[in-house]
């Protein structure tokens, strides 16, 4: 099928024609066995020997068209440019969905020693040089958003036969990941909003590898020992017990110690509501979530440029409404951001402050707990958090300074006047319940749970940051709805810088790199 440089085109000999020759036989085999050779079989054992087939004939029918395409390829305009000079034509092994399949491709090198040569093939089917299809890249990243790496190649084992490497999938995903912050920049604002704007924000942290954890992964693996099991090696029972053996015993925890390492990830939830006939707001209408280990200024940048697009920008008339959990950092950097935005304290939180005050006084469980706390949540589903931090400071003042179990009481009561004072302005839950908002931040803290615990937070797991950022950005894309268009939008970048000249991968082993991300 490579079409010689010593021909004219009307010398070589057309390359489809072995391959339509191959299909038309294929296919008359396939019928054979549909009709004549299955007889007695069961549907399960159809299936099973046909799905063969239909993969053999998918990779002749990928290969007809690659040589159609090579065959007809006009290499004028490439080389009339004078920054190109032909060589000879090389085969390549494309890996697709139906299989690998070899072709053949033209190849230019450049006049220009140091510059990359190109394959006009390659650049006029946006195919880059990683020896994937766009097909099996889009899925298999796809699939890695939603579960592990070793688990995306599982499923694609049973699905398609085969599968790339788990280590491929994951520079698939870090590849791909770099993507995602621009592409977040660029995409369309939705459509059909509503005329609030509610912004939710929360953080969840994902185990990260310790640097004595790295140091063990990269070190030299150690010559397996031979149990005499017979097998040349140990067996895996003995080398865990010979293993255990040599690291020694492991040092207890203290109770209540469920350290992870953790580094925080700042979530935060976007979308609309709108007020219908009956007067309620209605929604969460187009709801996006963002995530990012880059820290609480990146998310309230996002926020705002999110919000802009949709149509709440700074000089907005509109109203906007921001749930944060209280903490200081975050409140102030969306408020650079917001300033006309009304903030309100997550309700929840507010309540969890006032049992744990309240469990220093009465016993978990009991009547009197539950009265004592419902009396200072009245208050402030009345617009008088006042009143609660006031009952609060005259419940410290009569604590006695010593004694059995003062102590507790005191700081108990403090913890909670501490959170409760400087954000009471944020507090005012029956004015937003007669209007309609939001007083929880319920959907953030779903997402907290959806986007990074089911597939980032999992037993055994550790991550490095560079690494779980390019996942954790592309499976915010997957879950907001959008990869389609996303991987469009990337595929489409692509192609135009190979149209450029430039050689592009798009599998990587790097890293990603949270200030250029950003």
């Amino acid at each position: 099928m490579c079409l010689q440089l010593n021909h004219t085109a009307s010398q070589r000999p057309d390359p489809t024609e072995p391959l339509v020759n191959e299909l038309r036989q294929s296919l008359d085999d396939a019928i054979r066995f549909c009709t004549a050779e299955s007889a007695g079989l069961g549907f399960l054992a159809f299936e099973r020997r046909l799905w063969p087939m239909l993969m053999a004939f998918g990779r002749l029918l990928i290969a007809l068209f690659l040589a159609s395409r090579h065959r007809d390829l006009d290499l004028g305009a490439w080389v009339a440019c004078g920054r190109y000079r032909r060589r000879p034509d090389a085969p390549r092994t494309l890996r697709t969905r139906c299989g690998p399949v070899r072709y053949w491709r033209a190849y230019l090198a450049s006049r220009k020693g140091k510059q990359p040569g190109v394959h006009p093939l390659d650049v006029e089917l946006g195919l880059t040089r990683d020896g994937f299809s766009p097909w099996l890249i889009h899925f298999v990243t796809r699939l890695a958003t939603r579960m592990s790496y070793a688990a995306a190649r599982r499923v694609c084992v049973y699905a398609l036969g085969w599968s790339p490497s788990t280590a491929a999938i994951e520079e698939m995903t870090l590849g791909l990941g770099r993507q995602a912050a621009p592409y977040m920049k660029a995409a369309p604002a939705p459509q059909g909003e509503g005329e609030v704007l509610v912004i939710e924000v929360d953080g969840k942290c994902t185990p990260t590898a310790t640097a004595a954890e790295l140091a063990k992964r990269r070190r030299k693996r150690r010559a397996k020992h031979d149990c005499g099991c017979g097998e040349g090696r140990s067996c895996q029972r003995h080398r865990g017990q010979q293993r255990r053996r040599d690291r020694g015993a492991k040092k207890r925890r203290k109770k209540g110690d469920h350290s992870k390492n953790g580094r925080e990830i700042t979530l935060v939830a976007m979308y609309t509501l709108r007020r219908g006939p009956d007067g309620k707001l209605h929604g969460p209408i187009n709801k996006k979530v963002f995530g990012s280990y880059g820290g609480r200024a990146k998310a309230a940048k996002w926020a705002r440029r999110q919000a802009t697009k949709r149509g709440f920008g700074p000089g907005t008339d509109k109203k906007i409404e921001i749930i944060v959990d209280g903490a200081k950092g975050l409140w102030h950097r969306l408020k650079k951001q917001f300033p006309t935005a009304e903030f309100v304290v997550d309700v929840r939180h507010v309540q969890e402050k006032l049992w744990q005050a309240g469990r220093a006084f009465h016993k978990e469980g009991t009547a009197e707990l539950a009265s004592w706390v419902k009396e200072l949540e009245d208050l402030l589903f009345k617009d008088k958090a006042e009143d609660v931090l006031e009952r609060l400071k005259e419940l410290q003042e009569q604590v006695p300074q010593s004694g059995p179990g003062t102590k507790t009481k005191r700081q108990a009561l403090a913890k909670t006047i501490r959170y409760i004072e400087p954000r009471l302005e944020m507090m005012c839950y029956g004015k937003l319940q007669k209007q309609d908002l939001v007083i929880a931040s319920g959907v953030v803290e779903g997402a907290a749970r959806y986007v990074v615990g089911e597939r980032m937070d999992c037993a055994g797991m550790r991550w490095t940051v560079g690494r779980a950022e390019a996942l954790l950005q592309l499976r915010c894309i997957e879950l907001n709805g959008d990869w389609e268009p996303f991987f469009d939008w990337a595929h489409a970048r692509y192609v135009e810088q190979m149209h450029r000249g430039k050689a592009v991968r798009i599998m990587t082993d790097k890293p990603l790199n949270l200030a250029k991300a950003a």
